[in-house]
């Protein structure tokens, strides 16, 4: 018995649905049962000799996420070794992802090991053995298969076998000869036609299949599939609380049955399929594609908004006086939208009421030129506004002194007068007294 175990325990289990059982199968000799589990599946098996073999030759390997099982053909000393080979075998050359053609290589290469191992004096000569080997990944499971060992996949109920035994009673059954039924006691029922062991050039089915959270996936070996029918094994199945109490149940039920051969099985539950989580990071990829379409909406947006920013120009209020500015008036966020690019000596006073009250506003303007010019402008109008006020003011004081001289002319014209008649009255006077 060749049994490699990873992550193995032994948990809690419910019990198990009354009637089933039979026949116990805890603590008898030349048995072995395995199980345990990780985020994504969970397992439990359990080989035992039968009632009638002296010793068992099914070999079964738990390797997660590699399971494999093998029925020994070649009798004591043959049998068990050729399966022990097989199992380890296709253990070292299974692939590490759910490939079924790599693991129809492994199987492949373990008919070549047995071959190799009988012509090296171990074991027996034409010792050889069945494999039946399940890799599973997530939602996806390969199976690589020879001989009459079966896998069957166990949903919403329903029991279907996924393999096809190579097997004299199968061609029977595939020709419409006999029944499934039949062929569980057909006299020829132990005659394997593909085997590993005896053919070199021997080839192994492989196939890859879907499955999904909620799946059951048995592998066993004919021990208890010539023993116990289909129907029988989909209701223990189906009414197994775990994968341990599973096997434990069908390898009883095979047990109950006469246990004419060894009997093995293997059961892997399916916990995550990996699908919800595929799910999450889709929609988190989405997400994160929308947000990246947002954001790069928004970049050009702003870049946009800022060209066109810096592509508007405006005169405002400076302190008290007048700014060219580059951008708009306003703010975002507490951020202006706008940068004061350079200053002039043109007081707001000095401009009319109408001009002060756009300045406030922002007059734009078309570019850094324009403003300059304006700006100019302003200072040009009012230093004409200076020289004419000026003017005015130089006229007015001309007028006001042209009116005074005048005046002063016309006194002194009568003081002169004044003394005139005064001296002609003196002379008047003198001119009476002579």
């Amino acid at each position: 018995m060749s049994i490699d175990v990873a992550h193995a325990s032994v948990p809690q289990e419910p019990a198990n649905a009354p009637g089933r059982a039979e026949m116990p199968v805890e603590g008898r000799a030349g048995a072995d049962a395995v199980s345990g589990s990780n985020g994504y599946i969970s397992w439990g098996a359990r080989s035992d000799v039968g009632l009638v073999r002296g010793h068992n030759e099914d070999s079964f390997l738990l390797r997660t996420p590699l399971f494999v099982v093998s029925d020994g053909m070649g009798g004591h000393a043959a049998g068990e070794v050729a399966s022990s080979i097989a199992v380890e075998t296709v253990g070292d050359r299974a692939p590490g992802t759910a490939d079924d053609v790599l693991l129809g290589a492994a199987v492949e290469a373990a008919n070549a090991s047995v071959i190799a191992a009988a012509e090296a004096g171990v074991g027996k000569p034409g010792m050889g053995c069945t494999a039946t080997a399940v890799l599973i990944e997530k939602n996806k499971m390969a199976v690589a298969h020879v001989g009459d060992s079966r896998a069957y996949v166990l949903r919403h109920g329903t029991l279907v076998r996924v393999t096809h035994d190579h097997s004299y009673v199968e061609e029977l059954v595939d020709s419409g000869q006999i029944t499934a039924d039949e062929a569980r006691t057909h006299p020829s029922r132990s005659i394997i036609t593909r085997a590993l062991g005896s053919d070199p050039d021997m080839y192994a089915d492989h196939f890859s299949l879907e499955v999904e959270m909620g799946d059951r996936v048995i592998l066993c070996s004919d021990g208890l599939s010539s023993m116990v029918p289909d129907s029988e094994i989909e209701a223990l199945a189906v009414s197994s609380a775990t994968p341990q109490q599973a096997a434990d149940n069908l390898v009883a039920a095979a047990l109950t049955a006469g246990g004419a051969d060894n009997v093995t099985v293997v059961v892997v539950d399916v916990l995550n399929d990996g699908l919800a989580e595929a799910a999450r990071k889709h929609l988190l990829r989405r997400a994160a594609g929308v947000t990246g379409i947002v954001v790069a909406v928004a970049a050009l947006v702003f870049a946009v908004a800022l060209m066109f920013v810096r592509s508007e120009w405006y005169l405002g209020v400076n302190d008290g006086t007048v700014g060219l500015y580059r951008g708009i008036q306003g703010e975002i966020l507490g951020i202006p939208l706008y940068e004061l690019v350079g200053t002039s000596a043109v007081e707001l006073s000095s401009l009319p009421a109408s001009v002060q009250d756009q300045l406030e506003d922002g007059i734009r303007v078309r570019d850094e030129a324009a403003g300059r010019e304006a700006i100019d402008a302003y200072h040009r109008q009012i230093e004409a506004e200076i020289a004419q006020a000026e003017q005015v003011a130089q006229t007015t004081r001309s007028e006001t002194e042209g009116d005074i001289a005048p005046e002063e002319s016309s006194s002194g014209d009568t003081a002169s007068g004044g003394a005139t008649s005064g001296e002609g009255a003196a002379d008047a006077g003198q001119d009476g007294g002579e």
